[in-house]
């Protein structure tokens, strides 16, 4: 087997770990991070507690659309780091492996989850969406069945109000029950019980409200004074108010897939304000898929110390640079969507620009004898760090004097 070969398959495990890790570590984070409040809203709207799960799955697309760059990148950076460290690579390199040859794997890597992060951000993360922007006005409209707000004065319907003391069974089961209706022609209800519980009917539109050991004061313009009644069960109906329909996929351009967006965008039929919105959606996830292709050059640039050095300064720019080029991105894609600029300019400019300086940064390491990309940058650190050691180290002496 020759060296080659080897190495691909040592360069492969290497780059294997970091990105995993990577990517399981940004979504999880991501997903707590929402997971909280996604519970907040879920609870301040009075809906089940599962729907929270239902939600963070939907949002799985997204972060991964997110991750798997960043996560290709600092795999491939960590791992030619660690045989630059180790002085694996000089080894490499003075057995006749070029950088160009060790990028086989990483572009391997790179071509493999472009394709994954297409079909995601193409396909599959417009139906996700959608599907959480349907959970959300479920919850808001009560089609999930959304349980009581305890302590708090719940409307059910028009005419009708209830408050309760304490919710069971995912708000089937009440104590401390206040109901108070009207009908349209000024009669009142006024019931308090001890217990309460939701029952089903045939009626899809109406449900019971079996209540038990309250009272009941009923009260009408035709009445001298309030009737009382004192009752040990109590079914009182309650009619349901009419759920709209959640809207149709497609008002928003992130719930689009690609051949949507090309087929809209390049059509004369539609308004120009969408056509221009269309097309800077399209466009924005193009250059953000096919930026991976740059990201083992960028990532083998910074990987590489300067020598004598185990700087971490090229993972810290690495990061720097994906989010930095990720928001440029987003303000273009604004840019184009409000007809400012041609979207096409407005996101593959800074595309290029970005290209540009990563095949330089590339090809200053790789072609140039003894070039480091961030050579300047490594060399103000390093001053910078030497001037606060010196502080620090001022600070000492003179905390141990005053001491002394």
């Amino acid at each position: 087997m020759s060296i080659g070969t080897l190495t691909d398959r040592y360069l492969a495990r290497l780059i294997a770990v970091p990105l995993i890790a990577t990517l399981v570590l940004s979504a999880m984070l991501l997903l707590l991070e929402k997971m909280l409040r996604l519970f907040d809203f879920v609870v301040s709207e009075g809906g089940p507690v599962g729907v929270v799960w239902k939600m963070l799955a939907n949002m799985i697309p997204e972060y991964l659309g997110l991750g798997i760059p960043i996560g290709l990148m600092l795999g491939i950076l960590l791992a030619f780091r660690r045989l630059a460290l180790s002085s694996e690579l000089d080894t490499l390199r003075a057995v006749g492996l070029s950088y160009g040859r060790l990028l086989r794997v990483p572009y391997l890597y790179a071509a493999a989850l472009l394709l994954l992060n297409l079909g995601i951000v193409g396909f599959l993360q417009p139906y996700a969406t959608y599907a959480y922007e349907g959970l959300q006005f479920e919850l808001r409209s009560g089609a999930l069945g959304a349980s009581i707000k305890v302590g708090e004065f719940n409307r059910l319907g028009e005419r009708m109000t209830l408050r309760v003391e304490r919710s069971d069974n995912e708000g089937r089961d009440l104590s401390g029950v206040f109901v108070r209706a009207e009908t349209r022609d000024g009669r009142t209800l006024a019931v308090t019980a001890d217990k309460g519980t939701f029952l089903a009917t045939d009626d899809a539109d109406t449900i019971i409200l079996r209540l038990t050991e309250g009272r009941l004061v009923h009260d009408a313009p035709g009445y001298r004074a309030p009737r009382v009644l004192t009752f040990a069960r109590h079914d009182l109906p309650i009619d349901l108010p009419a759920i709209e329909s959640f809207r149709g996929r497609g008002d928003d351009n992130d719930e689009l897939t690609l051949p949507e967006l090309v087929r809209i965008g390049g059509s004369d039929a539609v308004p120009e304000e969408l056509r221009d919105r269309t097309r800077a959606n399209f466009h924005f996830r193009m250059v953000e898929v096919v930026m991976m292709l740059l990201l083992p050059l960028v990532a083998v640039a910074l990987a590489v110390p300067p020598k004598r050095s185990t700087s971490g300064l090229g993972i810290f720019v690495s990061i720097v640079m994906v989010v930095t080029y990720h928001k440029i991105n987003q303000y273009a894609e604004q840019m184009g969507a409000q007809g400012r600029i041609d979207p096409v300019i407005a996101l593959w400019t800074p595309f290029a620009i970005f290209a540009a300086l990563i095949v330089w940064m590339y090809w200053t390491l790789a072609h140039k004898p003894g070039g480091q990309p961030i050579g300047a940058l490594e060399r103000v650190f390093a001053k910078l760090g030497k001037a606060v050691r010196r502080m620090l180290g001022i600070g000492r002496r003179r905390g141990a004097v005053a001491a002394e």
